[in-house]
């Protein structure tokens, strides 16, 4: 039988995404000491686009900076990379693999789960994540796979229902200037993309993000 090894602890306040192509991997370490620096508590490798490899050199990388760095490391979709790169976690879709048979596979993995309506709620119902990753709250160019946006009332209500599960990390379009009505919503945590990604000072992107919390 498998020995089970416990599932690790990932403070999911501030979630960064990264996509192979917008990093070297000469730049990922400078890159998690700066984002940590601001106050990103996770980072989430997200290649939509990329080969096992390219994931897996990425992953490899990540897994080294953020291990200097005190950052969580979330894997996107791909559990084999999450499990070979030893990451923290990993988050999946809800047309990806059954996050139960996530379960089996990685036991020790915090696994996240994309929620954007009533009736992807009730999947995580019959098998809860340890986090539910959390819309579209507003329209986003950084994710072409996105969904209708929520906006933040909406938001508000999901996520309500959705924290007798898991905790909710809201995701779609967040930035600085409207990163507070999200946190007023009642998110536990925020991920983002382009703002931080797009900005020229990253460690200030960072800390304006967490300073929307009330």
């Amino acid at each position: 039988m498998r020995e089970l090894m416990p599932v690790k602890k990932l403070d999911l306040t501030l979630h960064v995404l990264v996509d192979p192509k917008q990093l070297a991997l000469d730049d990922i370490l400078p890159f998690c000491r700066a984002i940590r620096e601001g106050g990103a508590t996770v980072v989430q490798l997200r290649g939509k686009n990329s080969k096992g490899l390219e994931l897996f050199r990425y992953g490899t990388a990540f897994r080294n900076a953020t291990a200097q760095t005190g950052l969580g490391l979330i894997i996107n979709d791909r559990v084999d990379v999450a499990i070979a790169v030893a990451a923290d976690g990993v988050h999946i879709g809800q047309e990806d693999l059954p996050l139960a048979t996530v379960r089996h596979w990685a036991p020790h993995l915090v696994v996240g789960l994309s929620v954007g309506t009533v009736p992807e709620l009730s999947v995580a119902q019959s098998s809860p994540p340890d986090y539910i990753g959390m819309g579209p709250v507003y329209s986003t160019l950084s994710k072409s796979d996105a969904g209708p946006s929520l906006g933040v009332d909406d938001f508000g209500v999901l996520c309500k229902e959705a924290q007798s599960l898991a905790p909710v990390v809201a995701i779609g379009g967040i930035q600085p200037s409207n990163a507070g009505a999200v946190w007023r919503a009642g998110a536990d945590g925020i991920a983002v993309i382009s703002a931080v990604m797009s900005s020229p000072n990253r460690i200030e992107a960072c800390r304006q993000l967490l300073q929307a919390r009330p």
